[in-house]
This record gives structure tokens, C-alpha cells and sequence, in this order.
């Protein structure tokens, strides 16, 4: 239990601390917002801080953080650093700067801001990417938490299916404050609850729960390195929340509350990822149960079981509820953010509701008929697809602070995290069943390697860059 409660500490005084220093970095001013500058009544909606906080932590807030801790658990407490780390200096990093970075470009989506810093080629690969991990999390979204309406209610799938399209549909559709500006502050207020009373009742419960060790729990044996830090996904770091950034930097009034916001969520969410983690590791008594709960029920009967045995009936369908908000309110801004991709790539006017209904029909259509697919599959996908994107957003974010601070090392707390990721998503999908299986004798070496190539291209492209020019510059 000690190992819990230091990890949760470390987690706040990550947020005070090091986001701290990071905000500072950045200069936040008081000069004026997209969402007052460019108020449309739409997507430029100026809102709360305490409001956009809120909607930015279920924007964020899907299934990452509970599935991806829960099955993150079958390693055993080693999860429990990757979840405090990847979360301070990989993750609100990542978030922080993807918003921020979109609040000084007009609210821009990401793969327009990763294309002005890291050339026009990988702005394409990035539009591309976007759409393509956004259609794939709205698919995750849709699917996960029609599954435990079923077994909440007992209703049929397909039913519950369409629900939640037709929502998707209206929240893809609608101005951002009909819907999300209106729901979104109640289901954060209850995921935030949820979160404390499964907390609360593993430690109040008296349940074991293992102290660090670096040993690998999991039952099949699967390796730590990269597997874990791929499956944890949301709950460490995610390239989906540069995605859902941007559409808060168009509603947030003032720029020195994006630590808040940005950082702050992204803490938040590593909060929910432990809690979680921690209830996978210390309910059934060890992974190999862990793992047996997995294979009966999935991901939604261990929340099932953790929510209803530690809450009770009418406290554990509250958290179910709240369980089931969380991926529901990221899958309707995952497709609403796919349509703000589109229309900045091909520079498309949204006040319109016809216009924004030629890019909404689609891409719903798209993610219901994906939504037929093995789950299992799509979220392995997802979950590279998702931890990738990070990557690219951390080396857009690294050369930000290098031509923001040329001569002070600040583009080191994005290029040290890009470094790494670079090296678990390359290495996973070498070795990954949907990747090209390769042994980790060839995987190992070769995501070191490519760690390796990209940041001597980083290097190359902004230190020894600068000073070819300033020696040219010298000899004229």
C-alpha cells in the first residue's frame, strides 16, 4: 500500500512542480485567445476555466485510463511507474504542449501545428494519421461502452450500439456548447467521484496490494519492455489527447490557465490510471486471477466486479455510469475532432450546419461499420496507432522550445520523451502479433537504432544547423 499512496504523491507534486517549470518555459501571456478573437458559435466558444478543465479531462479520459490500467496490471505494480513518470514527463508535457502550441496558432489542429514545425511532408503523414487514429478511437469508444450498457442493463448490443451513433452524430454535428459545454462538467464531477470510491474502497477494504518490485507478474509471461508501455496507452501518455487539445485552446479565455487545463488533466487522468492499475493488481489477489477475470469477462466485467463489490449496488451502477461516460464523451469528440482535422486540411468554413454534415455523415458511418470488427483487434491498433502520434507530437513540440529558446536546453523535455517513445512504438510494432513478428533479438536492437536516427535528426536539424549558419555568417 505504501507504494500506492508514495506514487499518488508523486503524481501531485509532479503537477506543482515540474508543471510548474514547464509553464514557465512556455511565457503564457495575456494576450488575447482564439476563443475570443475568433468566436464563431461553434468550435470558438469561449468557456470557464473550471469548465473546459472539466471537458478536457473526458475528452482525454476514455478508455486509456481504466481498460489500459487494468490490463497494464497483469505486470504487477511495475505499472505503477509508468503510469507516475510517463504521466509527468511524457504525458501532460505532450498535452500541455499540443495545446498551448495550437492556442498561439488560432486554435489550429494538430497535424497543422506538427506540419509548421516539422515540414509540409509529415503535415500530410500527420492529416492522414489523425483521421485515421481518430475514426479508430471513436470505434474503441463506441464499441467499450455499449459493451458494459449491456451488461448493466442486459439489453442487446446492437441497441445500445445505435445510441450512442446517434449521439456521436449530434455531438459531431452540434455548436460545441449544446451538448458537450452542457454534459461534460456533471460526467467529470462523477468520473472524478467514481475514481475516489474505488480508490478509497481497496484501501479502506483492506485489500493487498504488492509493494514495487520490478519483477514481471504477468501470468503468460509477455514481456515488460515494450508491451506494457504500449497497453497502459491513455493512462501514461497518448497522442489522441493532441488531438482534443486543439478543441479546447478555441474555447480556454486566457492563456496562463493552460497548466491547469492541459497539464492539469493529463495529471488527473495519470490519477485515475493508478487508481485503476491498483485496484487490478490488489482485487483478485494476484495477476494470474487479474488474468482469469479477463478472460471470463473482459475489461468491462472487472469494472463490474471492482465497482459493484467495493461500492455496492446503488454506488458501484454510479460508477458504471461513470465508467461508461468516460469513453463515451472521448468517442463524440474523437469524430468531432476528425472533423475539425478535415476542415482545416481542406480549408472548409464550419459555421454552416450543411457543412458540417457532409464531414459528420462519413466519418460516423465509418466508425459504425468498424464498430462491427473484433474489439480486441481495433484496440491493439488504436493503441500503437495512438502511442505513435505521440511521438511526432513531442519532436513538433521539441523543435518549438528549440526556435523559442535557441540558446538554453529547454527542448529537451520534449526531445528526451519523443526519444523514448520513438523507441517502444518502433520496437512494438517489430515484434507486435499485428506487427511483422519479429524476435526481440532483431526488435530490441533495431527500436534503439531508430531512437537513435531520430534524434541525431533532431540534433542535426536545429544545434548543428544553427551553427553551419552562424559559421557561414562569420566567413561573409
Amino acid at each position: 500500500m505504501l507504494t500506492f499512496f508514495a506514487c499518488l504523491a508523486l503524481l501531485i507534486i509532479g503537477y506543482l512542480v515540474y508543471g510548474k517549470f514547464v509553464d514557465s518555459i512556455f511565457e503564457p501571456t495575456d494576450k488575447t485567445t482564439p476563443a475570443i478573437e475568433h468566436t464563431d458559435g461553434v468550435d470558438y466558444v469561449p468557456m470557464s476555466t473550471p469548465k473546459v478543465f472539466l471537458i478536457q479531462l473526458l475528452n482525454i479520459a476514455g478508455l486509456g485510463p481504466i481498460f489500459g490500467a487494468i490490463a497494464g496490471a497483469l505486470w504487477g505494480p511495475v505499472v505503477f511507474l509508468w503510469i507516475v513518470f510517463g504521466t509527468i514527463f511524457a504525458g501532460a508535457v505532450h498535452d500541455y504542449l499540443s495545446g498551448m502550441i495550437s492556442l498561439r496558432n488560432n486554435g489550429a489542429s494538430i497535424s497543422e501545428v506538427v506540419g509548421k514545425y516539422l515540414g509540409s511532408k509529415m503535415k500530410t503523414v500527420m492529416r492522414v494519421f489523425s483521421v485515421v487514429l481518430l475514426v479508430l478511437v471513436g470505434t474503441v469508444f463506441m464499441t467499450g461502452p455499449a459493451m458494459l450498457l449491456v451488461k448493466l442493463t442486459g439489453m442487446s448490443l446492437m441497441f445500445w450500439l445505435g445510441v450512442i451513433v446517434i449521439y456521436y452524430f449530434l455531438a459531431t454535428l452540434l455548436p460545441i456548447d449544446q451538448i458537450i459545454g452542457r454534459i461534460y462538467p456533471f460526467f467529470g464531477v462523477c468520473l472524478i467521484i467514481m475514481a475516489v470510491g474505488v480508490g478509497g474502497g481497496i484501501v479502506l477494504e483492506g485489500y493487498h496490494m504488492p509493494e514495487l518490485t520490478l519483477t514481471n507478474m504477468h501470468p503468460a509471461g509477455l514481456p515488460i519492455w515494450p508491451l506494457m508501455f504500449i497497453t497502459v496507452a491513455c493512462g501514461a501518455i497518448s497522442g489522441f489527447h493532441s488531438t482534443q487539445s486543439p478543441m479546447m485552446a478555441r474555447c480556454l479565455k486566457n492563456e496562463r490557465h493552460g497548466r491547469m487545463v492541459f497539464y492539469g488533466a493529463m495529471v488527473a487522468e495519470g490519477v485515475i490510471a493508478l487508481i485503476w492499475a491498483a485496484a487490478g493488481v490488489a482485487f483478485y489477489n494476484s495477476t494470474g486471477g487479474l488474468a482469469a477475470a479477463l478472460k471470463a469477462g473482459g475489461p468491462g466485467g472487472v469494472v463490474y466486479d471492482v465497482s459493484f463489490t467495493l461500492l455496492g449496488s446503488i454506488g458501484g451502477a454510479l460508477a458504471m455510469i461513470g465508467v461508461i461516460a468516460c469513453p463515451i464523451t472521448s468517442g463524440d469528440t474523437a469524430f468531432r475532432s476528425a472533423r475539425l482535422t478535415l476542415a482545416d486540411w481542406f480549408k472548409l468554413e464550419q459555421v454552416k450546419n450543411t457543412s458540417r454534415l457532409y464531414l459528420s455523415v462519413p466519418l460516423i458511418a465509418v466508425g459504425t461499420i468498424l464498430s462491427q470488427m473484433d474489439f480486441a483487434i481495433i484496440w491493439r491498433y488504436f493503441a500503437w496507432t495512438n502511442q505513435t502520434l505521440a511521438m511526432f507530437v513531442l519532436w513538433a513540440g521539441a523543435v518549438y522550445l528549440y526556435k523559442e529558446h535557441p540558446e538554453k536546453p529547454y527542448c529537451w523535455m520534449a526531445a528526451i520523451p519523443a526519444t523514448f517513445m520513438a523507441v517502444v512504438t518502433f520496437t512494438y510494432i517489430l515484434q507486435a502479433p499485428e506487427g511483422l513478428k519479429l524476435p526481440v533479438s532483431i526488435s530490441y536492437p533495431a527500436g534503439f537504432v531508430f531512437g537513435a536516427i531520430c534524434l541525431f535528426l533532431f540534433v542535426k536539424n536545429t544545434f548543428m544547423s544553427r551553427k553551419q549558419e552562424e559559421s557561414s555568417q562569420e566567413s561573409i
